[in-house]
Order: C-alpha cells, then sequence, then structure tokens
C-alpha cells in the first residue's frame, strides 16, 4: 500500500503543511483503529485516508482525515494534498469530489498544478474569550472573538498587529483545555504590498496538534472575517510560524473557495497493512 508525504499551501518542499496521503483500492475504509494507528505513526497534524466510490453517485472518492489522537471533521490542507495525489498520478483529472463528514467537497486542478477546493463557509459568532485562553496566550491584546460554527470548531481571535501574531507563544497544556477544536490568532496583514491580506497562525493542542502550520479549513472563517472589514472577496492569508504557507480566498456566500499548491516530498510504502 502506498503512502505519501505532501507539503500543502507551498510551491517548495518543506514548507506548508505537511499532510500523509493513504489512496486504498478497497470500496470501503479499514477498521478506525487501524486509521488512529498509521495517523499516529505518520505523527502530521492531518492524515488523510481515501477510497474510491461505485461511478454515478454525488462522489468519486471517500475522504476521512486523522490527527495523531482524533478523526476530525473537516481538514484542508489534507483534502488538497489527496487531490494532489490523484492528479500527479493520473489516478484523476479535472475535478474530484469528495463525501466526507462534512459534506461533498469539490476540488478542481488547473494547468499550472494548482487546487481550488469549495468548502462550506463557517459561521462567525461573536463570544467572549475564556479566561482559560487569555491565560495561555499571555499579554496580548484580543480585539475581538467568535466561534466558527461545528465543522470548523475554533476560537477566531483578532490581534491588533501582525507581529503581536507572529510573537505568540501560548501555554499549550492550558490552551487544550478551553474546549473546541483550536484557536486561530489574526491579524491585518503589516505591509499591504506584502502579496498577503492578513496573517494567522492555528493551535490545537487539544487534538493532539500544538501549532498547524498552514490550516486550509480555518480559512473558511477567516475569509468571511478579513473579507468583512477590508470590502474584496478575494484574499490571500499567510498562516504559520516557523513554517508557513499561504491559501488564496475567495468569498461566495455560504461557500468559500481556498487555492493552493502542494509538492510530494516523500512516496513510499506502507508495509502495516490492515
Amino acid at each position: 500500500m502506498r503512502i505519501r508525504i505532501v507539503d500543502a499551501f507551498t510551491e517548495r518542499p518543506f514548507a506548508g503543511n505537511p499532510a500523509g496521503v493513504v489512496l486504498l483500492d478497497s470500496d470501503t475504509f479499514p477498521e478506525d483503529a487501524w486509521l488512529q494507528q498509521v495517523a499516529g505513526e505518520v505523527n502530521l497534524s492531518e492524515t488523510a485516508f481515501a477510497h474510491p466510490l461505485p461511478p454515478g453517485g454525488d462522489a468519486d472518492w471517500a475522504l476521512r482525515w486523522l490527527t495523531p489522537a482524533t478523526e476530525v471533521d473537516m481538514c484542508g490542507h489534507a483534502t488538497l494534498a489527496t487531490a494532489h495525489v490523484l492528479h500527479t498520478t493520473g489516478t484523476a483529472t479535472g475535478t474530484v469530489r469528495f463525501r466526507t463528514r462534512s459534506g461533498v467537497l469539490i476540488t478542481t486542478a488547473d494547468d499550472s498544478g494548482s487546487i481550488t477546493m469549495d468548502f462550506p463557509t463557517a459561521p462567525l459568532t461573536p463570544v467572549d474569550v475564556p479566561d482559560t485562553v487569555v491565560r495561555a496566550l499571555g499579554d496580548v491584546e484580543i480585539r475581538s472573538a467568535h466561534s466558527t460554527g461545528p465543522h470548523v470548531g475554533d476560537l477566531l481571535l483578532e490581534l491588533p498587529d501582525e507581529r503581536s501574531v507572529r510573537d505568540l507563544a501560548p501555554d499549550f497544556a492550558l490552551l487544550g483545555g478551553h474546549g473546541g477544536r483550536g484557536v486561530i490568532a489574526t491579524a491585518r496583514a503589516e505591509d499591504p504590498e506584502g502579496g498577503y491580506d492578513f496573517v494567522s497562525r492555528g493551535f490545537f493542542p487539544g487534538v493532539g496538534i500544538a501549532e498547524d502550520p498552514v490550516t486550509g479549513s480555518a480559512h473558511t472563517a477567516l475569509a468571511p472575517f478579513w473579507s468583512a472589514r477590508l470590502g474584496r472577496d478575494t484574499l490571500v492569508g499567510h498562516q504559520g510560524g516557523a513554517r508557513t504557507g499561504r491559501v488564496r480566498t475567495v468569498l461566495r456566500g455560504d461557500r468559500t473557495l481556498l487555492t493552493g499548491s502542494a509538492v510530494t516530498v516523500i512516496d513510499g510504502e506502507l508495509l502495516a497493512t490492515a
């Protein structure tokens, strides 16, 4: 069984967000325990597992995403990585429809190799910041806080400037106890000529990930948040700390288009099969 490591939301190796990708030959998923063991062994923020579906249905592939600790409802970078593998191996061309826990997600590859994903836009609801999160982030001003709905499940925090986001050093033990999937910290880009409109960092210790370099699903909340403030439906987000990547977002009402590139860096054989 082939297993690949793909760097997503980047055009060069060792950047962006790495994901494991396992394409299964069967028409069903193996036991959940085996999937979780493989995801733990890969030990990246997500490993994607996909198997083909019969023709004529509403989707072409079934897709699931697992962190080293649990399964998640939505993952952008591992979806991008899976679509990249399907296209670069000749397994699929053009548009691929994935059946997931968040409904049918559609990806489309263009001639340049970029892939656009059609995801549901996350609903934003203003909330108070939990005291646990305040203490975990330390001495930083939080200008606003929003929940991002059931599928994304993050707490979205607006900070005053790009430097505040870059300088964050959370207490992960405290942050992991706040509930929800994780915390996204964001701010407007400092340099309007820098090639991106906003920055963010994502922390998910509650699901076994201290910091996720580039979180595609979080951009379904970041897109409406910043589109409302910047007055444009098409934006570019820059995410990450030591390792970074960029996501182009297009807000279309209740759907958000996420575009990025990917690079396969490891292509190997999984010997411990189900």
